[in-house]
C-alpha cells in the first residue's frame, strides 16, 4: 500500500545553516522521500520532521511516499534502479550490504567527517561501514528484551530470571496456571529469529553468532544443535502460543493484553501499541534477556534503523541537507520520545524521554552488554539465508522433530550463499 503526501509550507520562511556542508541560506528544488514507516506512530512521526525540515527551506517541493514496510522489503531494489527517490529508508550493517556492492547507495563519508554527525553518532558508525566508507546516517535504534506482565508475575509469585533456569521455572508456573509464557506471531518470519539470536548469543556468545551470520560455522555444528535444545525446552513445555504460524507479531499482542500469554520478546516499538490496549505501566514491565551459559557476556539485539541517497537520486545536495536535519541532537531528541518513536537517540547529545522502558534500554545497552551489539538475525545475515533460516525457524517451532531436516537444509543454502 503507497500513500503520496505532497508537503507545501511555503508561507512558512525560514533560513538555514547547515553546518559542514555550507548552505546559507534556505535551499531550493526537489526532494523526494521514500519511507517504510507504516505504521501509524512512525509515520506521524517521519512526517512532522519532514515539515520540519520544510519550514526551514520552504521553497523547497518535498515530495514523500510511504510504503508498507514488508512491501517495501520487496520493492527497494526496483524503485532504487529504476524511479529513484532522493532519499530511503533503510537499515544498517549486512542489510544495506547488497546495495552498497550493487553500487545502489551513495557513499556518504563527507557528511561523516565534515559536519557533527561523525562526532555525535560515533557508537553507530561501524554499522554504518563497508570498506572503510559510510553509506547512511541513522536515526534510531532500539533494544530488544522480555515485555512482561508484572500483574501476572506478582500473583504467580514470579520475579525476573537471573539465568535460564530460573526462566525455564517461571514459565513452568504461568504453564501450570493455565497460561502461555509468550505471545508471538511468527507468520512474519523474522520474529522468531528474534528467539534465535538471544538463545545463540546467550549459548555461545557474541563472536560465535557473528561467526554463523558470516558463513564460517556449519549449520549442522554441535553447537548449532545446542542452541535448539535450549529452545527446544521452551517448544516442548508448551511455552508459545497455539497456531502463532498464523498470527503477524500485532496479532499476538493482545494475548498479552488479555493475559492469555505472560511476556513477550520484542523490540521496544511494542510498547506504544501495548499502551494503548490498555496496558499501562503498573502492568507491563521489561527485563533483559537472562544468562544461558555463565560466563558468556550478554549480547543485545538493537537494530539500527537509517536513512541512504540512493546513488541515482537527483537531489543529492539537498538530500545531504536533509540528512544533517535529521541527525541534529533536536531532531532525534523529538523523533524518539515516547510520543513519537519511543526509541532510543543515535545522537549522543539528544535526551532520552522520560519514558522508564527508554531508561531501561539505555541503561541496558550502556552498561549491561558488554558482549556486543547485534543488529537483529535479517539484517546480520546475507537475506537468501536469513529468508531460508527463519523458514526454518518456524518450522521448528511447529514441528520441532524435523530439525535434523531443518539444519540440513540450512547447511545447503550456507553452501550456496557464501
Amino acid at each position: 500500500m503507497n500513500f503520496t503526501i505532497r508537503t507545501t509550507l511555503a508561507a512558512l520562511a525560514a533560513s538555514t545553516v547547515l553546518a559542514g556542508i555550507g548552505h546559507a541560506e534556505a535551499l531550493k528544488g526537489d526532494l523526494k522521500i521514500f519511507l517504510d514507516t507504516s505504521n501509524p506512530a512512525p509515520r506521524a512521526t517521519m512526517e512532522a520532521m519532514i515539515e520540519r525540515f520544510q519550514a526551514k527551506n520552504p521553497e523547497m517541493n518535498i515530495e514523500t511516499t510511504v510504503i508498507d514496510r514488508e512491501a517495501y522489503k520487496t520493492q527497494i531494489r526496483n524503485f532504487l534502479t529504476a524511479n529513484s527517490p532522493d532519499v530511503a529508508t533503510w537499515y544498517a550493517a549486512n542489510r544495506m550490504t547488497p546495495y552498497v556492492n550493487a553500487g545502489l547507495f551513495e557513499d556518504v563519508s563527507d557528511l561523516w567527517t565534515d559536519t557533527a554527525i561523525g562526532e555525535e553518532l560515533a557508537s553507530t558508525k561501524g554499522a554504518m561501514t563497508i570498506d572503510g566508507k559510510q553509506w547512511g546516517v541513522p536515526y534510531t535504534y532500539y533494544q530488544w528484551g522480555v515485555y512482561y506482565r508484572k500483574d501476572i508475575y506478582e500473583d504467580l509469585g514470579i520475579t525476573e530470571p537471573a539465568n535460564f533456569d530460573e526462566m525455564l521455572s517461571n514459565c513452568q508456573k504461568v504453564v501450570d496456571a493455565g497460561m502461555k509464557c509468550y505471545t508471538i506471531g511468527t507468520k512474519w518470519l523474522w520474529t522468531a529469529s528474534g528467539w534465535f539470536d538471544y538463545l545463540n548469543m546467550r549459548t555461545h556468545g557474541f563472536d560465535f553468532h557473528m561467526d554463523l551470520a558470516a558463513g564460517n560455522v556449519a549449520w549442522t555444528d554441535d553447537r548449532v544443535r545446542e542452541t535448539f535444545a535450549n529452545w527446544r525446552k521452551l517448544v516442548d513445555m508448551g511455552a508459545f502460543v497455539d497456531d502463532h504460524q498464523n498470527k503477524d507479531w500485532q496479532q499476538s499482542l493482545p494475548l498479552l493484553v488479555n493475559g492469555e500469554a505472560a511476556a513477550i520478546l520484542k523490540g521496544n516499538f511494542a510498547v506504544a501499541p501495548l499502551r494503548e490496549a490498555g496496558l499501562d505501566d503498573s502492568k507491563l514491565d521489561f527485563h533483559q534477556f537472562p544468562e544461558i551459559t555463565p560466563g558468556v557476556a550478554l549480547a543485545e539485539d538493537a537494530p539500527t534503523d537509517t536513512f541512504h541517497i540512493p546513488s541515482n537520486a537527483e537531489n543529492k545536495e539537498n538530500a545531504r541537507a536533509f540528512l544533517v536535519h535529521m541527525a541534529s541532537a533536536e531532531e532525534q531528541t523529538i523523533i524518539n520520545n515516547g510520543a513519537n518513536l519511543g526509541q532510543l537517540p543515535v545522537n549522543s547529545k539528544a535526551s532520552i524521554d522520560d519514558d522508564k522502558f527508554l531508561a531501561e534500554g539505555f541503561a541496558m545497552l550502556s552498561s549491561n552488554s558488554p558482549g556486543g551489539v547485534a543488529q537483529f538475525f535479517d539484517r546480520d545475515y546475507p537475506a537468501e539465508m536469513a529468508k531460508a533460516a527463519m523458514e526454518g525457524m518456524q518450522e521448528f517451532m511447529v514441528f520441532p522433530d524435523n530439525l535434523d531436516d531443518i539444519l540440513e537444509r540450512l547447511e545447503d543454502t550456507r553452501s550456496d550463499v557464501y
